[in-house]
């Protein structure tokens, strides 16, 4: 992704512990979803939610805009002009969504906080000095684009951190033939929906379920 060095600093990897997402989503304290679909002619971003950074690392802070790179599991949400957002590290997850974005597509517009993953580097991405659990929305639109034309491939992509009570965890859900991109508030009922998809396809039943 495009990004302009600020404060300069290590970053460790910490790692996370991984549920499924039906398992996940009610011990989470805080969650933040996005969902990215084709609205009209452009290709619409939309978040919401709150986030937990208790148990992740704090890294460098730098200046950077809206942009998506999914070879890169990259999604920026927010300004289309230069804002400070602060990266934190010790997530699990995707390293990418997609084929495209060797190279960052800029959004053509934006709005609301700078919030973002950055998948292949393991990153989350917040507005600078953002405080925990403060309520965060963001949306950004690529103007005339498709998700082929972008790169993106669709379905839910969720990376995970912390436990017990700072466990959390940020989902992106790619959704292909959307007629319209929901508000934040009804983000959380399609992220559900994503979070059942996640159980049926990366989960194992327990063997103490098993009958006998």
């Amino acid at each position: 992704m495009k990004f302009v060095k600020r404060i300069g600093g290590e970053t460790a990897i910490g790692v996370a512990m991984m549920f499924g997402f039906g398992l996940f989503a009610p011990l989470a304290q805080a969650a933040y979803f996005v969902t990215l679909a084709q609205q009209g002619s452009d290709v619409v971003a939309s978040g919401g939610g709150t986030i937990d950074l208790t148990d992740l690392v704090a890294g460098a802070s730098g200046a950077t805009s809206a942009n998506m790179s999914p070879l890169f599991g990259n999604i920026l949400t927010g300004l289309v002009t230069l804002a400070v957002i602060d990266l934190y590290s010790g997530i699990t997850g995707p390293t990418s969504f997609g084929s495209g974005g060797g190279t960052a597509e800029n959004a053509d517009s934006g709005s609301g906080d700078m919030v973002g993953i950055w998948g292949s580097a393991q990153n989350l991405l917040v507005p600078d000095g953002y405080v925990s659990g403060n309520e965060l929305s963001s949306t950004a639109t690529w103007t005339n684009q498709t998700f082929s034309g972008l790169g993106v491939t669709p379905g839910p992509y969720v990376w995970m951190w912390g436990s017990g009570a700072h466990a959390d965890f940020f989902q992106l859900g790619i959704i292909e033939g959307a007629a319209a991109v929901p508000e934040p508030s009804s983000v959380l009922l399609l992220a559900l929906s994503f979070g059942l998809v996640v159980i049926l396809t990366v989960l194992r039943p327990p063997s103490r379920f098993t009958r006998t």
